[in-house]
């Protein structure tokens, strides 16, 4: 990665403002996965022993953002997060103004301050200097550690980075690394795998992938809209109308660059007890949809990748939420935990796959952020990444 991190610069006796992505499952006060809270103890156990005071910041869920709304205060963190360091935690009342000013400048090296939820300011999203300002008066270095929202420019990810000197922490620099080893300098063959509901969610990564990738294969929703575009029946199957020629145009270009199920699983409900059986793709009949690929494009597509030295997967195969569906999925991530390749899986349902099948351990990286990670696959610049100083 061309940006600095933590470990190029100064920290002793500085006091740090820290982006973080927080925002974990909370239910009465509970937090019910406190991974996204772990997976940031490196930058801030690294940035103490270093000598400095830290500031963090993170949203919460999706507050109004009209002021303070119990159901979404990072209390919680705070003191999860304090159980998990060790060492008190103290927490602010608001994420701006004179009060929590004065609590930040009283840091001393060594100390932990967390912010109330940034998005109990509207503005925030928004990108406001105002609030971009006001946080930065809270540290005299930026550490972005969120790459969840680093494809957002808001005042907690971007802005703040106007007014203070912004580095990557290691967490956003792992991100970065692999990410970087799925769209440059990709060592080959490179195979891409992606799924999911709809293809108007992906033709940006399609497009790019079908440039960078030796094989894009497809699975999931998607596969549907293609199918029908090729004029298929595709009974009740989940279809896009609105992109069959986008569809089609895709398909024209990729020649056999981008590789179809041959089977699939349908069943005559979407309902994980509905009957179900197997078909060729040219079998499907009305009344029927298609929720899971079949064994023979399991088999397909797990030759495919034996010979792969890069993988990136985004989106599932299936209807994996539904036990009688996730076959498919399941599938797929035992056959990248098989490979003696670099794995990079972006994120949301994909990393989920993989934790479910519990293979998540046997992957190259697992990414913490599914939009982030999917707009940095269509080669986009994420803002949050862009705003950090270089090296």
């Amino acid at each position: 990665m061309n940006k600095k991190s933590v470990r190029d610069v100064d920290l002793k006796g500085k006091r740090l403002l820290m982006r973080a992505d927080f925002n974990v499952p909370i239910k009465d006060g509970v937090i019910s996965d406190d991974k996204r809270i772990k997976a940031t103890l490196p930058t801030i156990q690294y940035v103490l022993e270093q000598g400095a005071a830290l500031v963090l910041m993170s949203h919460l869920g999706r507050p109004a953002g009209t002021g303070y709304e119990a159901e979404f205060s990072m209390k919680p963190v705070a003191e999860r997060l304090e159980a998990l360091l060790g060492k008190p935690v103290k927490f602010a009342p608001d994420c701006i103004g004179a009060e929590v000013e004065a609590l930040a400048a009283a840091l001393q090296p060594g100390e932990v301050l967390l912010l109330e939820n940034v998005r109990f300011y509207k503005a925030e999203t928004k990108n406001d200097p105002k609030i971009s300002e006001q946080l930065a008066k809270l540290g005299e270095l930026f550490v972005m550690d969120a790459f969840g929202t680093a494809h957002r420019a808001q005042s907690s990810t971007e802005g703040v980075a106007h007014y203070l000197p912004a580095v990557a922490g290691f967490l956003m620099e792992k991100e970065v690394e692999f990410l970087s080893k799925a769209t440059e300098d990709v060592a080959r063959p490179y195979v891409v795998i992606l799924g999911g509901a709809k293809v108007s969610d992906k033709i940006a990564v399609i497009q790019n992938m079908l440039k960078l990738a030796d094989k894009v294969l497809i699975g999931g929703g998607m596969a549907n809209t293609f199918f029908k575009a090729q004029g298929l029946e595709m009974g009740d199957s989940l279809v896009e109308d609105g992109v069959l020629d986008t569809a089609r145009a895709l398909l024209a270009e990729a020649g056999d660059k981008l590789v179809l199920p041959v089977d699939g699983v349908i069943a005559n409900a979407f309902d994980n007890d509905a009957h179900s059986k197997v078909v060729p793709v040219t079998a499907i009949e009305p009344g029927w949809r298609m929720l899971d690929i079949g064994p023979e494009t399991i088999a397909k597509y797990a030759d495919i990748l034996k010979t792969a030295k890069t993988v990136a997967w985004n989106g599932p195969m299936g209807v994996f939420e539904m036990a009688n569906f996730a076959k498919g999925t399941f599938a797929i991530a035992e056959a990248l935990a098989d490979l003696n390749a670099v794995t990079v899986i972006g994120g949301g349902d994909s990393a989920s796959a993989v934790k479910k099948a519990g293979v998540a351990a046997k992957m190259s990286h697992v990414s913490t952020g599914g939009g982030a990670s999917l707009e940095f696959l269509e080669g986009k610049v994420l803002p949050g990444v862009a705003a950090l100083q270089d090296k």
